[in-house]
């Protein structure tokens, strides 16, 4: 995977209102009302969103997130559905306004997705040296830093992308790849060195840019970070060492088949998966660049006259790995991106025409992973079980109804997908 490039200026940011802790409400003395010849005071109406600033004002708690669903069990002899995960890493807002794209994209298609935040591209490059790599010198960074008018950008898209429904997840801050203090050379502790760095830039992102007059994201990050890829799927070992002690839930840093997820060391495995790659005798990796480097080798600018055959073949390929889940064993398809132009933008067109044919589809749920996690997190751990025996593309013998017949175990208390009057 190559690091992203550097952010550049975009849209500048809207502004939202933000309702002061204290409420708001018809005026100081709140409504009046006539009675008996006197006016009787009537308190101001109770604010319906209550705004929490957190330290700076760079983040906010402003309730439960919108438009997340809420997960249920599986009913015995019920098929699961087609779970789709779209995400991205790295994900911030230049001046190709990719970020602002797709979630129009996603919104007319009735999809969530997760962004992979580069906590660098909420740090301006003047005070690069507030960021401290593990291994590395202050500053350093292989994907650099932000501007003013960068950060102002991918902040407006974060605050609305998270008002959407969708995942703010981490793509850490450097994006070090290889020998010489790559990710997979970080012990467990610079790994939580570096996700603290990651959520200080996103928790002080108006105190680094002077932008004080600017709303806040509406989240908590330390609550709202929940899982991560890696830079280059390095390091995983320790990093998901490090995420199970900071309370992480899963990580999608792994290639894998197209299988059901399993939980290892603690955290959901949704690792990145391998799909047909037309024209090919193997199978590729669901990313972007994957594809590319196997089409147009080192450079991200190869024969133009390849470009739109080139994109074919990612579409097609990742829409044969959907139908052969969709068809066969309903295992979630996890699909990797950057927003990124190579080989003309050929693959952007692809990720988006296979979003437009999948993600309308009945019994199909395009969601982030924080979703599927709780929607595993809901089911039976037997019905889990019995999923993952059913291997790429199989479909079961005798028919879902058959196949998950056996009634589930009711949900321990507190889980989601527990019916309201069992918590």
């Amino acid at each position: 995977m190559a690091a992203t490039h550097r952010i550049a200026a975009g849209a500048v940011v809207a502004a939202v209102c933000v309702v002061p802790l204290a409420g708001c409400g018809a005026g100081a003395e709140g409504v009046r009302e006539q009675g008996r010849g006197q006016e009787k005071a009537k308190p101001a109406p109770a604010p319906k969103n209550v705004v929490r600033l957190i330290g700076d004002g760079s983040t906010a708690y402003t309730g439960a997130q919108p438009r997340l669903p809420r997960p249920e069990r599986l009913k015995p002899g019920e098929k699961p559905p087609q779970f789709v995960v779209f995400s991205w890493d790295g994900a911030g807002e230049d001046s190709q306004k990719l970020f602002s794209h797709f979630r129009k994209v996603a919104r007319e298609n009735n999809a969530t997705m997760t962004y992979f935040l580069s906590g660098v591209y909420l740090l301006p490059e003047e005070k690069r040296r507030l960021y401290r790599p593990p291994q590395h010198s202050p500053g350093r960074s292989d994907i650099g830093f932000n501007d003013r008018q960068g950060i102002a950008d991918t902040v407006k898209q974060l605050r609305l992308a998270w008002l959407e429904g969708n995942e703010i997840g981490t793509h850490f801050n450097g994006h070090f790849c290889g020998p010489g203090g790559g990710v997979g050379e970080w012990s467990v502790a610079e790994w939580k060195d570096e996700i603290a760095q990651a959520k200080r830039f996103v928790r002080t992102w108006k105190t680094n840019t002077g932008m004080k007059d600017a709303p806040p994201l509406p989240f908590d990050y330390d609550k709202e970070l929940v899982g991560a890829r890696t830079p280059c799927l390095e390091g995983r070992e320790n990093f998901m060492k490090a995420a199970r002690d900071l309370g992480f839930r899963y990580d999608t840093s792994g290639v894998d088949n197209q299988v059901w997820p399993r939980k290892r060391n603690g955290l959901w495995d949704v690792s990145m998966q391998l799909v047909p790659f037309p024209g090919h005798s193997f199978e590729q990796l669901a990313m972007d660049y994957n594809f590319m480097v196997n089409q147009s080798g080192a450079t991200t600018q190869g024969d133009p006259a390849k470009h739109e055959l080139w994109g074919d073949q990612m579409r097609d390929g990742l829409l044969r790995g959907f139908e052969r889940a969709y068809r066969g064993n309903r295992a979630p398809l996890i699909i990797g991106n950057h927003f990124e132009s190579w080989n003309g933008g050929t693959y952007m067109r692809a990720v988006e025409e296979v979003i437009e044919r999948v993600c309308t589809k009945s019994e199909v749920r395009c969601v982030s992973f924080r979703q599927l996690v709780d929607w595993l997190d809901a089911q039976d751990p037997k019905t889990l079980a019995k999923l993952r025996t059913l291997d790429v593309g199989e479909a079961p013998k005798q028919g879902w109804k058959s196949f998950l017949a056996d009634a589930p175990a009711p949900a321990p208390k507190g889980v989601p997908g527990t019916p309201a009057e069992n918590r």
